[in-house]
């Protein structure tokens, strides 16, 4: 299983890779170095960021099978897969670790104490024991921030903008995934200042999903919050499907739902930060530790709304919001 996705990865962004250039690179090293990703999604939810990723490898002279091998590994949505992928993955003595969200780091972690991880999406790191602080990690752990303190509450106040009468929001949480705890806080405390009654769904797996808007409309929800989580993202097209069939407007945190069917979305740009993890990969490669490495904060916010979705709700999207926007799909 893991060759056969290997191949359909290296097929997905092979036409990419024949333009890449071959010459201006560094000398051929020593030895191969083996990088492993963790990767929470699915070839086709995660495909793209991972060829981003390696985009910017070769921009910094990188090339694979020259320079590095690339071990893939993909959790299909199910966050609890990354303990074992986590211990698979060590028996291959990987040089760093590309774990993209912050349970994926926590497995690699465990897996491996000293080898160095690179986290794209960090969240809550300090309370998970994953740094020790932001600028001085202290371990053997680094990377970009997933969200900012108040990111929730700007998502919950551009929803009463769209939808300035909704009392009643339903929020979608996956409670077996720990970087979700973070943001469900964020919402509870924002919630009653803006009036806003939430209703919380635990969503565990993709078997719960169908049964969700059923959920949420028994409830009386009004408009509905997606937590940015890796079950959500690879199940971003069902979800807006249901969303719109059960007519709830829904606010998320990552553009790729809104390109798949969601009417809006707020929050950190996925691409630049799996680039960016490319600069922490050569740092360490070229031997410093992550403990030197500071964590960062998210290089790019973008405000995301499907017009088309909005006109399939009934929902008229204000001049002032749609100018506001950085893309508006129709």
């Amino acid at each position: 299983m893991f060759d056969m996705k290997r191949r359909e990865f290296i097929t997905l962004i092979g036409g990419a890779a024949a333009a890449w250039p071959l010459a201006a690179h560094g000398q051929q090293p020593e030895r191969l170095r083996r990088i492993g990703c963790l990767i929470p999604g699915s070839l086709d939810s995660h495909g793209r960021f991972v060829a981003a990723f390696q985009q910017r490898l070769d921009q910094l002279g990188y090339i694979e099978g020259r320079d590095f091998v690339l071990d893939l590994l993909w959790a299909e949505g199910e966050v609890d897969r990354f303990p074992a992928l986590a211990r698979e993955l060590a028996l291959l003595a990987p040089d760093v670790v590309v774990a993209a969200v912050s349970a994926a780091a926590l497995a690699a972690k465990q897996a491996m104490p000293t080898t160095p991880i690179v986290c794209p999406f960090l969240a809550d790191p300090v309370s998970l024991g994953l740094v020790a602080s932001h600028n001085r990690p202290g371990g053997n752990v680094t990377g970009i921030m997933l969200t900012l303190e108040g990111l929730i509450g700007k998502q919950l106040e551009l929803a009463r903008d769209l939808m300035p009468d909704a009392s009643r929001i339903g929020m979608l949480v996956n409670m077996r995934n720990p970087s979700n705890a973070s943001q469900r806080h964020d919402a509870e405390v924002t919630a009653p200042a803006l009036g806003i009654d939430l209703v919380t769904v635990d969503v565990r797996s993709s078997e719960d999903i169908d049964a969700v808007f059923q959920t949420l409309t028994r409830e009386r929800s009004e408009f509905v919050l997606v937590l940015s989580d890796t079950l959500f993202s690879t199940e971003r097209r069902r979800i807006a499907a249901l969303a719109t069939a059960a007519r709830l407007p829904t606010m998320y945190g990552l553009r790729e739902h809104a390109e798949a069917g969601g009417l809006v979305s707020y929050g950190v740009a996925i691409l630049e930060n799996w680039r960016r993890s490319a600069y922490f990969v050569d740092k360490i490669l070229k031997g410093t530790k992550p403990a030197d490495l500071p964590v960062e904060l998210p290089l790019k916010f973008e405000l995301v709304i499907n017009l088309k979705t909005a006109k399939a709700l009934g929902l008229n999207i204000s001049p002032t919001m749609l100018t506001l926007a950085d893309e508006v799909i129709e």
